[in-house]
C-alpha cells in the first residue's frame, strides 16, 4: 500500500487523485475506506502502462471499491484542486448521487468525460479536467513551436532555390 501524499485520512467527499504511469485516475472518498470512481475497462492498479488504453474505451462503469484495491501500489494524494473556484457540494449530496449511479455504464472520452470529470462534477456540479487542460496546452505550445521554426526557415532559409541546388551539386 501506497501512503498519501502526506499521510492525512481523507474525508467523504474529498477527490483522490491517484497517479499512474503517463496519467492521473480520480476518485472521489466516500468513507469507511470506499472510493467511487469512473473505471474503464483498462483501469486497475497493477495495468500499469496498459491502463492508458482507456482513452480508446467510449464506455466506463460507476464502481465502488476499497481505496487500497483501486491504488495498489501507486501513490495519492487528497487534492480538492477547485475548491478555491467552487463551492463543494453538500457532502450528503455528493455521496448520494455517487451511489446512485454504482453500476451503470456511462459514455467515456478522454476529452469530455473522463474520470475527472467524472468526480469534480460530483463535487463542484462541475465536470472539469485539469489533465486534459494541461496535455491541451501542451499540444498548442508544440503545435507553435513547430510552426514558428517552420516559419523562421521560410523566413531566413535560402532565397534561391536554384543555387542552393547548384551549391549542392558543387560539394558533391
Amino acid at each position: 500500500m501506497a501512503p498519501t501524499e502526506y499521510d492525512v485520512k481523507p474525508e467523504p467527499g474529498d477527490l483522490i487523485e491517484i497517479f499512474r504511469v503517463g496519467y492521473q485516475h480520480w476518485a472521489i472518498y466516500v468513507g469507511d475506506g470506499y472510493v467511487i470512481h469512473l473505471a474503464p475497462p483498462s483501469e486497475h492498479a497493477q495495468a500499469g502502462a496498459s491502463s492508458m488504453m482507456s482513452v480508446l474505451c467510449d464506455i466506463a462503469i460507476v464502481k465502488k471499491e476499497e481505496i487500497w484495491s483501486v491504488v495498489g501500489n501507486d501513490k495519492y494524494s487528497i487534492n480538492n484542486l477547485l475548491d478555491n473556484k467552487y463551492e463543494p457540494r453538500q457532502v450528503r449530496d455528493i455521496i448520494r448521487e455517487a451511489q446512485s449511479l454504482l453500476g451503470k455504464e456511462l459514455p467515456y472520452c478522454v476529452f469530455r468525460g473522463n474520470c475527472e470529470h467524472f468526480v469534480t462534477e460530483l463535487r463542484y456540479g462541475k465536470p472539469q479536467s485539469r489533465q486534459v487542460r494541461k496535455v491541451l496546452e501542451i499540444g498548442v505550445v508544440f503545435g507553435l513551436a513547430v510552426a514558428g521554426i517552420g516559419l523562421l526557415a521560410a523566413i531566413f532559409g535560402p532565397k534561391d532555390k536554384e543555387k542552393t541546388q547548384e551549391q549542392a551539386m558543387r560539394n558533391l
